[in-house]
């Protein structure tokens, strides 16, 4: 309550009234000096101008992140079993990367290796039988996933 209190003084108060007031909440018997600046010497200690930056170019958004901001939709069945990893082949990415998935009715989460795939980035998309387990999904069913580039 105090620390409102003081807030609340500082806003609406000038200076010399807040002090005298702090010093009258903590216990103070003498208020703290105070060291004044003379005009003069105060417009010499303004900061000093700064040169101008010079203006890199822009990268494109690829070159900087090469993963999407957000999520992207799919929809998974089981990829084949007898290729070992955590992966997600989809159309969702053209080259190898890093990512998550999402199962979208559980919240269940894993991280995985999106590998491209040709076909359009509405077609469905096959998870490793490692990502499933991981998952909790069942392997005999279609799987609706979130998926976020990392």
């Amino acid at each position: 309550m105090r620390y409102v209190l003081l807030i609340s003084l500082i806003l609406v108060a000038g200076c010399d009234r807040v002090r005298s007031t702090t010093d009258k909440l903590l216990n103070r018997s003498e208020p703290v000096a105070q060291t004044e600046v003379p005009a003069t010497e105060a417009s010499e200690t303004e900061a000093p101008e700064e040169p101008e930056a010079v203006a890199e170019p822009v990268q494109e958004a690829a070159d900087i992140q090469p993963g999407w901001v957000g999520a992207r939709q799919t929809i998974a069945g089981l990829g084949d079993p007898t290729i070992p990893g955590r992966w997600l082949e989809t159309s969702l990415v053209s080259q190898e990367r890093n990512g998550r998935v999402v199962v979208r009715k559980t919240g269940a989460t894993a991280h995985v290796t999106l590998i491209p795939v040709a076909g359009d980035p509405g077609a469905g998309s096959r998870l490793s039988l490692e990502a499933m387990r991981a998952l909790l999904a069942p392997i005999d069913e279609l799987v609706e996933l979130d998926v976020y580039s990392n």
